[in-house]
Formats: C-alpha cells, sequence, structure tokens
C-alpha cells in the first residue's frame, strides 16, 4: 500500500511540473504578444504623430499664402485709389481750365458789347 501511495505521488508531482512548463510557454507568448501590441499602438501612435505636424505645416502655409494674398489685395486697392485720385485730380484741373476759358470768352464777349453800345 505504500508504494501505491508513492507511485501515485510520484505520478502527480510529474504531471503537475509538466503542466506547469506548459504554462510557463503560454505566459511567454502572451508576453510577446503584448510587446507586439505594444509596438504596433507606438508605431500608429508614431504615424498618428507625423500625420498631424503635416497637417499642422500645410495649415501654416495656408495661412502665410492668404496673409500674402490678402496684402497683394490692399496694395492692389491702394494703387486703385492712388489712380482714381490722379483721375479725378486730372478732371478737376481740366474742368478748372475749361471754365476759366468760358470766364475769358464771356468777359470778351460782354467787353465786345459794351464797346458796341458805346459806339467805339
Amino acid at each position: 500500500m505504500k508504494k501505491l501511495v508513492l507511485s501515485t505521488a510520484l505520478l502527480l508531482v510529474l504531471s503537475l511540473s509538466f503542466t506547469s512548463c506548459r504554462d510557463t510557454k503560454k505566459a511567454d507568448s502572451i508576453e510577446e504578444a503584448v510587446e507586439n501590441a505594444t509596438e504596433k499602438a507606438n508605431d500608429a501612435a508614431e504615424v498618428a504623430g507625423d500625420a498631424v505636424e503635416a497637417a499642422a505645416e500645410a495649415t501654416g502655409d495656408a495661412v502665410e499664402n492668404a496673409v500674402d494674398a490678402a496684402g497683394e489685395a490692399v496694395n492692389a486697392a491702394g494703387n486703385a485709389i492712388d489712380d482714381a485720385v490722379d483721375a479725378t485730380e486730372e478732371a478737376v484741373k481740366d474742368a478748372s481750365e475749361s471754365a476759366s476759358d468760358a470766364v475769358d470768352s464771356a468777359a470778351d464777349a460782354a467787353k465786345k458789347k459794351i464797346d458796341e453800345a458805346a459806339g467805339h
């Protein structure tokens, strides 16, 4: 009977040690799977970070282009205003000269009428 109990205990210890080794292998493969998942998550985070950086650069470029375009529009408007002022000055000058010529002509005509009326 002692041999039977000892044999059963020996078989039980052997079976537990083999089962224990199998669990270690599973734990190792789970650890590897976790490491792989962590690496993939880090890679995905790096790709996302690169995408955010590229988007930020593109946004900065777009803002710079918009500012440049607005500056050019302001300059063009300023040039248009300068041209309008020049044209207005020229028109006023021409109108003034025409009015002066008309006054001179009217004065000459009045002088002639006065001379005719006076009998000269």
